[in-house]
């Protein structure tokens, strides 16, 4: 983890609502230091709170040339239910962007090729994108991110106005608490 104050903000674009968190995340990946990131806000993100991806323009350069985009939905819409984004608790909002950063670091180590087996492989197989969650979740846990990740997973697990069936995705995709407690113990 590198200090706040020493990332490399020349490459990165936050917005000020959620800059602290983003500088806390980015804090426990001084690998992504020389890696453009974009955190944007959209109105919609299909099936998806936060998604990580390559941008279209720096995809065909050398993989450690890439650039990348987080989209943050500015609603959460799980079923009928809405959340604001700025409802979601600071720690929580941290965990969520150290995941997709989690992405990220998977990316960087992806050929073009590889990325494009990968995304092919993301649209059409439920396995892929447990592999793939799992894997952002590993990341961020390895990076000193365990306790945020865990935070957020109670969080989206224990909200009451979320509905079952997203919890259930989240259950069936991505690492349980208990897991994250596991691989905690594992690397602290």
């Amino acid at each position: 983890m590198i200090a706040q104050e020493k990332i490399n903000l020349t490459n990165k674009i936050i917005p000020e609502s959620i800059k602290k968190e983003a500088l806390v995340a980015l804090s426990h990946y001084p690998e992504l230091a020389e890696t453009e990131i974009t955190f944007e806000f959209k109105d919609n993100i299909k099936k998806s709170t936060m998604q990580a991806q390559p941008t279209f323009g720096s995809f065909f350069r050398n993989k450690k040339k890439r650039s990348y985009r987080i989209k943050i939905s500015r609603k959460i819409q799980i079923e009928n239910e809405q959340l604001s984004i700025e409802d979601v608790p600071s720690d929580v909002m941290i965990g969520w962007l150290g995941h997709e950063l989690g992405h990220v670091m998977d990316y960087r180590s992806r050929s073009n090729v590889g990325m494009i087996i990968f995304g092919f492989k993301y649209l059409f197989s439920g396995a892929h994108i447990q592999e793939v969650e799992r894997a952002a979740d590993t990341f961020a846990i390895v990076h000193g991110m365990g306790d945020y990740i865990l935070k957020t997973k109670n969080f989206i697990l224990d909200h009451a106005n979320i509905s079952e069936k997203y919890k259930a995705k989240l259950r069936r995709l991505y690492m349980s608490p208990e897991e994250v407690m596991h691989l905690l113990k594992e690397y602290n």
